[in-house]
């Protein structure tokens, strides 16, 4: 037994990080069943091993982001803490030393100049900064600072420094602006050294948005901004930072997000990145002060290089051009290693689908998607990769290749915001494996620094809507708490900026849009209650709590005294399976409906948080307020016999999920209508962005778990493994992106690789292998399976912040056999199908029930899953 796996708020190498008194959070491994902690102590080393401070045994048992119970860290103080705990099986021991490093707290912490080009770049240039300078002895300790107005790559001793990608990242720039912080100690060596970087326009004045969209949102110009600090042994130190000293000049590259890098490996400058360089042609930078009040340190992880993915195939398309199949719709670059002649030009070209056997690029509409490299000629192996850019992809068309390709020489580079994996889930169908594995997928290719709608139109923008809908599964299945907070706060940032202080559509907002959109604005409350229920974050909900209560007032006077939203165009339940190619709105349900839906839905939570922050007024008011629209919804939309407008698949589980049906009778009759339009549609999805994540859930509410599962086993069009049964490695923005014959969607908007519709993945944790959170935090679980379907087994598991827990079930000769892993310091309660509930501690357990299966609906006929792709 003992303490593993100690963190400090969301970090899990907490290096250069914003905040001063750091939460702790620790796990145990307790071998003994039904541990539970009863006190814990926290305490700091000194570098020399010495305690600097304890915090003395404190009777407590929670071990999810505990007080920091020491002094405040200053900027740059590293901290080596250790935990112990007490429990009902005696103390753990010290754990290890873990540390903890503050970055740059104050404004006043920074000395370096921004940068800029000593000349006028033309578009989409990357410049290439550079400055020599000389250490004058052995270091003890070096930390390089580093953020651009762009993004950018950082250069030390010739070579690339670091494995981030795309840094540092996509804010809200003029609230936020992030640094990263290096431990660059061994790159540094007496004497001569240099310090290089290459700054794209990335998102900051890059064209971002759709038709044609807009340059130069937050600044016409790229930037750098550069500190390094170099503690040396013998106690002294000294700072190298960006100021009018630094060159710059041309690097040969052309980058843009949408449109892909061209470099010139001919026009490189070899070595000068490095000590011995000589920059005296080059130009003098720009400098000048920058205001530092918005660089902070991240909240979350940065995008990485997070895995390789070889190629199944490569074959002639058939108007005779090379196609490179990597089995596996995917989010990041290729990297080549050709070797010809100086000058030969290799262009490679990026699409998620083929069709007719060639390149389908119409869905990516203005976007190039498109990387070049023209060979320096070395005779040599020419190894590449584009820094600066992101495409998604499965196929590749490669142009110009000297000579054969061959699998060795292409490699598909994944890229995203690296998070920890936290949740799995498996089952007896393969299909419904294949379909989890899809939604995986989305994810890794959406959360590139931002949740964002699509990685590979021109488009790519942190829609509020589609994480609203899926921020469930996200928390499940990777540790998104860092990554999301920080959007959250860009979210809040841009949102409180606006007169009417309305939430944005997009986070960072590049559309300025002033709509009160229900579902998308509604983010603002949804996401922070899903983060506190999945991470037990109490502090989220109180940072959130000013935009949350602003939307919901803002709605309450849009939607005046009869509190119904019905004044305002809305998204509604978006692409409903029967709306047109070219009107993705326009759904079977009533836009004033879904949109007054939410209203209750967004007071009822915010009367929740604000009880839970100590806000007692609030929370009456809030939730009176909720009282009044769920009556006002009753009154429009409902009539006495419990049918409700709009008469579809939405409308009935918005009613139900939400609880705005006020009687028995009422639900009674509105669950028996949803489940007959589900029969009646045989089955078939009928559900948009919004109706999607609820559908199952309403229908298991009423008692109808089979019916759930015999929707989400259709294989017919629209269905969720309709696609699947097409080939499918990601999920689809529409229903049919790609229709039964081949084609694709004839809609001017069609993505391969959206994550909305792949929300269905929380019901295969929650109701399939039945694994839910029953408080914050999971600190006590519901395990509450539902076989179905004809399945005969499932699993789920799940990295808690308490430890591993899990859920499966198997059946076998007429019984039903449930095993559970219950992390230790929590607890859980186990709901078998038709038994009664029982309490279970910390500990693996089995549990062993007779089991008669439910009456099933017809059986779907039988499909198969095209190859599967790598994993």
């Amino acid at each position: 037994m003992g303490i593993v796996d100690v963190r400090f708020e969301h970090h899990h190498h907490p290096l250069g990080i914003g905040e001063a008194a750091p939460r702790v959070s620790w796990q145990v491994s307790a071998g003994t069943p039904g541990w539970f902690q009863t006190a814990y102590e926290i305490r700091a080393l000194h570098p020399d091993g010495t305690v600097a401070w304890t915090s003395g045994r404190i009777d407590d048992d929670e071990s999810h982001l505990v007080a920091w119970p020491g002094p405040p860290l200053a900027s740059r103080q590293r901290a080596a803490v250790q935990v112990r705990a007490w429990g009902t099986a005696g103390d753990t021991g010290w754990s290890a030393a873990y540390p903890v490093e503050a970055g740059l707290l104050r404004p006043e912490d920074w000395t370096a100049d921004l940068i800029e080009p000593g000349w006028d770049p033309e578009p989409e240039s990357v410049p290439a900064f550079r400055r020599a300078f000389t250490v004058r002895g052995p270091v003890r300790r070096a930390r390089l600072y580093a953020t651009a107005h762009g993004v950018y790559e950082l250069w030390l001793g010739g070579v690339p420094f670091g494995d981030l990608v795309l840094a540092p990242g996509w804010t809200s720039y003029h609230h936020r602006l992030r640094y990263q912080t290096y431990d660059v100690t061994d790159a540094l060596h007496s004497g001569d050294n240099a310090i290089g970087a290459l700054v794209a326009e990335g998102w900051y004045r890059g064209r971002l948005g759709f038709g044609g969209g807009r340059r130069d949102i937050w600044g016409d110009r790229t930037g750098l901004l550069v500190q390094l600090e170099i503690e040396y042994t013998d106690g002294t130190s000294e700072t190298v930072r960006t100021d009018a000293a630094w060159r710059c000049a041309p690097s040969g590259i052309h980058a843009s997000i949408y449109d892909g890098q061209t470099q010139d490996a001919r026009a490189d400058h070899p070595g000068w990145a490095a000590a011995g360089f000589d920059d005296s042609t080059w130009h003098l930078v720009r400098a000048g002060a920058l205001d530092a009040s918005p660089l902070v340190a991240p909240d979350g992880p940065p995008v990485r290089r997070t895995g390789e993915v070889q190629p199944v195939g490569i074959h002639t398309s058939p108007s005779g051009r090379t196609i490179v199949d990597f089995g596996q719709n995917l989010v990041g670059r290729l990297r080549i290693r050709p070797r010809g002649a100086a000058g030969t030009e290799i262009v490679l070209r990026h699409a998620e689908v083929l069709e007719d056997g060639e390149l389908c690029v119409r869905p990516l509409r203005i976007c190039k998607a498109e990387d070049r490299f023209i060979l320096r000629g070395t005779g040599d192996v020419e190894e590449w990769e584009p820094a600066f850019t992101f495409h998604g992809f499965r196929y590749a068309e490669v142009q110009g290749w000297p000579g054969e390709l061959r699998p060795e020489d292409v490699t598909a580079v994944v890229c995203h915001s690296d998070m920890r994996r936290t949740g799995w889930f498996s089952c007896s169908e393969p299909l419904l494996d294949r379909l989890h594995e899809n939604v995986v997928w989305s994810m890794r290719g959406n959360f590139l620094d931002v949740p964002t709608d699509c990685p590979q139109r021109d488009e790519r923008l942190g829609w509020t809507g589609d994480l609203q809908v899926f921020a469930p599964t996200a928390a499940y299945l990777y540790d998104c708490a860092g990554v999301l907070a920080s959007w959250l706060r860009d979210l809040q940032a841009d949102q409180l900026s606006t007169p009417d202080r309305i939430p944005p559509l997009v986070v960072p907002d590049i559309l300025g849009w002033p709509h009160a959109m229900a579902a998308w604005g509604d983010a603002v409350t949804i996401a922070p209650w899903v983060l506190y229920e999945r991470y037990g974050d109490l502090e989220l909900l109180r940072r959130q709590y000013e935009g949350m209560t602003a939307w919901v007032d803002h709605v309450a006077k849009l939607a005046g005294p009869d509190l119904v939203w019905d004044r305002q165009l809305q998204l509604g339940d978006w692409l409903d399976p029967t709306a047109p190619p070219a009107a993705p709105a326009d759904s079977r349900t009533d836009g004033s409906l879904v949109a007054t839906a939410y209203f209750a839905r967004s007071a009822r939570i915010v009367s929740t948080v604000a009880g839970l922050l100590g806000r007692a007024d609030d929370a009456r008011r809030y939730g009176e307020l909720a009282d009044s629209v769920r009556e006002a919804f009753g009154r429009e939309f409902v009539t006495p016999s419990g049918r409700v407008a709009s008469d579809s698949q939405t409308a009935y589980a918005l009613a139900l999920r939400f609880d705005l049906l006020p009687g028995a009778p009422q639900r009674e009759r509105a669950g028996a209508r949803l489940t007959e339009l589900v029969h009646m549609r045989g089955y078939r999805i009928g559900t948009g962005f919004v109706g999607t994540p609820l559908l199952a859930d309403a229908l298991d509410d009423l008692g109808q778990t089979q019916v759930a599962y015999r929707l989400l086993l259709e294989t017919g069009c629209p269905s969720f493994l309709y696609p699947i049964t097409m080939g499918a490695t990601t999920t689809w923005e529409r229903w049919d992106s790609m229709l039964p014959d081949g084609s694709v969607n004839p809609g001017e908007m069609t993505s391969f690789n959206h994550y909305a519709l792949g929300a269905i993945a929380d019901w295969l944790h929650r109701t399939v292998a039945g694994l839910a959170p029953a408080a914050p935090g999971y600190r006590r679980l519901l395990i509450r399976p539902r076989p179905g379907g004809g399945l005969t087994r499932a699993e789920a598991r799940h990295e808690t912040p308490y430890g591993m827990a899990a859920a499966g079930w198997s059946i076998a000769d007429g019984e039903l056999t449930v095993r559970v892993v219950v992390p230790p310091n929590t607890t859980a309660v186990l709901e078998p199908p038709g038994g009664e509930p029982m309490p279970l501690a910390a500990g693996e357990h089995t549990v062993t029930l007779p089991y008669q299966p439910e009456p099933y609906p017809p059986v779907r006929p039988p499909h198969t899953i095209p190859p599967e792709a790598p994993s």
